[in-house]
């Protein structure tokens, strides 16, 4: 009985230093208006990494998905589409996240993405923009702030997506 009473004990410990640990080591999500976070992440399209810093200049949409992911997989035609139809206007990035390097090279085969895309295995990159899941898209002006945060997938959030690009390429 005592036993089980001390394991409990260590267990109730051990929940309490981890909530302890992740309240004091938050990072502050990216914030409409607010600049986003930088990343540099291995490109999942082809050798290399890629940075948010080279990409500044430009308008940039930041889309996090997984192969996983059902409505990723619905709204990846229109991230394409988009890409195509802004081509020199505003910069697509895809964030593959907590996924295996080969099933997301099979998602960006299978729905034919052409933008960049980059691998966030750990998660690490999604947990700084304050991802609550995916899909989530982030657009961002030139200046590397924060237009819009949508939350969910672009099949539903179409014309707040069109909207936002619009914006971003506005002078």
């Amino acid at each position: 009985m005592r036993i089980v009473q001390v394991t409990a004990l260590v267990a109730v410990c051990g929940l309490f230093g981890l909530l302890v640990w992740k309240l004091t080591h938050q990072t502050a999500s990216a914030k409409v208006g607010g600049p986003v976070p930088n990343f540099a992440l291995k490109r999942l399209d082809g050798a290399g990494t890629l940075s948010l810093v080279e990409l500044r200049g430009k308008p940039t949409v930041i889309n996090f998905f997984a192969s996983w992911c059902g409505p990723c997989k619905g709204e990846a035609p229109i991230l394409e589409q988009a890409s195509q139809q802004y081509k020199g206007k505003v910069q697509f990035v895809g964030i593959d996240y907590h996924d295996v390097t080969s099933d997301g090279r099979r998602f960006l085969r299978a729905h034919d993405i052409t933008f960049p895309t980059v691998q966030d295995g750990s998660g690490m990159t999604g947990d700084k923009f304050g991802l609550t899941g995916v899909p989530e898209t982030f657009v961002v002006n030139s200046q590397g702030r924060l237009l819009k945060h949508i939350v969910g997938t672009l099949t539903e959030y179409k014309q707040q997506f069109n909207d936002s690009l619009e914006a971003a390429v506005k002078p």
